[in-house]
């Protein structure tokens, strides 16, 4: 790369970062912490350092405005702070960005605007294989949380959290922030479904002649148990996908129930100790995370599930809890 290059890309970057810089603002929460405006009046921040239903936020040019908590969501760990007179632009949704792209981690903690780079390392997902948190790539400091990961364009790609995986600076992607702003701000609480079961991955032994090039037919379960997808283990082998079972519609992975909550949806709809899970809906659940972002979002709705009891399958209809 040429100086010139070099010097073009640096101008890109602090451009971003004064254009985006007007709508970070610094939360005073006990701890210095930032604050992503993302509507008229509306902020979105981390929820673990706010304590009581009214904070500070201070803008950019200086003006002491207090806040009202309309809601928090501990599973994402945001918070949404409305303000009156705010009178700050919000920050654009990014459209997509690719893996690859650099990124600004960008937050106001207490004096003056700070930024530093990273990078889209993976898409964001919402399978369960990262609860929804999207490393940022950059370097954390001191009040970042609560900030905005931004791309090049000065588009909004998630909001910072420092304070969820020791060392990393991660985002909740935009997508879902919003959503979870969108809810916090109608009903101050993002409801979340669950059946209430706790579940551990299972390998079913493969039928003769199909054993599979890179798995151990005969390996039992391996992995930790997860409830509804929190802490779920990984195992080294024995329940990834592959090869035809011996049992349901070509796939041999399902979750076997090690518990289950009395008075839960899962009790009331009869499963039990020892049923294995195969599909909700009709499509195959292989690990306990992929169940919680199944039915988190569904509370009241009915689903389907396909179970094995006795070494024979049928169909379950629950009704997804809310808690």
């Amino acid at each position: 790369m040429g100086m010139t290059n070099f010097t073009d890309l640096s101008n890109t970057m602090a451009d971003a970062v004064e254009a985006v810089s007007t709508s970070i603002i610094s939360v005073r929460a006990g701890r210095p912490i930032s604050g992503t405006v993302i509507g008229d009046g509306l902020i979105l921040t981390v929820a673990h350092v706010l304590h009581g239903e009214e904070v500070t936020v201070v803008t950019p040019d200086g003006r002491e405005l207090s806040a009202a908590v309309a809601g928090r969501d501990p599973s994402s760990d945001l918070a949404l702070l409305k303000v009156e007179e705010l009178d700050l632009p919000a920050l654009s949704a990014s459209s997509g960005v690719r893996v690859g792209e650099l990124l600004l981690a960008v937050g106001r903690p207490q004096h003056g605007v700070q930024a530093t780079l990273g990078m889209m390392e993976r898409q964001p997902t919402e399978d369960g294989r990262s609860r929804g948190w999207l490393p940022s790539g950059a370097a954390p400091f001191r009040g970042v949380s609560g900030g905005a990961l931004v791309d090049a364009r000065g588009s909004l790609v998630g909001v910072l959290n420092a304070g969820v995986s020791r060392g990393e600076l991660l985002a909740v992607p935009v997508g879902l922030a919003l959503k979870v702003a969108g809810l916090l701000g109608s009903t101050g609480r993002v409801p979340r479904g669950y059946l209430g079961i706790a579940t551990q991955p299972v390998m079913f032994p493969q039928a003769e002649g199909s054993e599979s090039e890179n798995e151990t037919p005969t390996r039992g379960p391996r992995g930790g148990r997860g409830r509804e997808g929190w802490g779920g283990g990984r195992g080294r082998g024995g329940w990834g996908p592959g090869g035809q079972g011996r049992w349901g519609q070509g796939g041999k992975v399902g979750l076997t129930i090690v518990s289950v909550e009395a008075g839960s949806p899962a009790a009331q709809a009869g499963l039990l100790v020892g049923d294995v899970l195969l599909s909700l809906d009709g499509e195959t659940v292989r690990r306990p995370p992929e169940l919680l972002w199944r039915v988190r979002e569904r509370a009241g709705q009915s689903v389907s599930a396909r179970i094995l009891r006795g070494g024979q399958e049928q169909d379950v209809t629950l009704v997804v809890g809310e808690r």
